[in-house]
């Protein structure tokens, strides 16, 4: 697969995905908290937002079922019930969490960067030091789906 083929559908949608955020005003992180605070000045921007992903990607999962095989890759990577364990699970706590508490999760901070780098700095290298501190703290590898002895 040539270089360009391989890069051009992430940074293409990419960009697209950052410009939607800041258009759509989700790289503000009081927008983000506004949506959180469901009990006081509530914001529903984000369910718009979320709406509109959905429908897209109801979309593109009809026309990936009529796909054979993808047009950037060599195969469909897609989940399956077995991808959800305690790690995702406290992962996804920890990274709701994260969201709750500073208005922002990894795109719109990423985006971010082009319009308030000051702003989200912290942010993203708190965010990068817990990469970081997952990859030390997970050197065991995760047990095998099957082991055959």
């Amino acid at each position: 697969m040539s270089l360009v083929r391989k890069l051009l559908p992430p940074l293409v949608s990419g960009t697209l995905f950052g410009a939607g955020l800041t258009v759509s005003g989700m790289t503000d992180p009081a927008r983000v908290r506004g949506f959180l605070d469901v009990f006081g000045a509530w914001d529903a921007t984000l369910v718009f937002v979320m709406g509109a992903a959905v429908l897209f990607m109801a979309v593109a999962w009809r026309i990936r079922q009529r796909m054979g095989t993808p047009a950037f890759a060599e195969r469909f990577s897609l989940p399956d019930r077995q991808d959800l364990d305690g790690r995702l699970i406290a992962g996804a706590i920890l990274f709701g969490t994260g969201w709750g508490l500073a208005g922002l999760c990894p795109g719109p901070a990423v985006a971010s960067l082009v319009l308030a780098p000051l702003g989200v700095l912290p942010f993203i290298l708190a965010m990068l030091a817990g990469m970081a501190a997952q990859r030390v703290l997970t050197l065991v590898p995760r047990r095998s789906q099957s082991v055959v002895e």
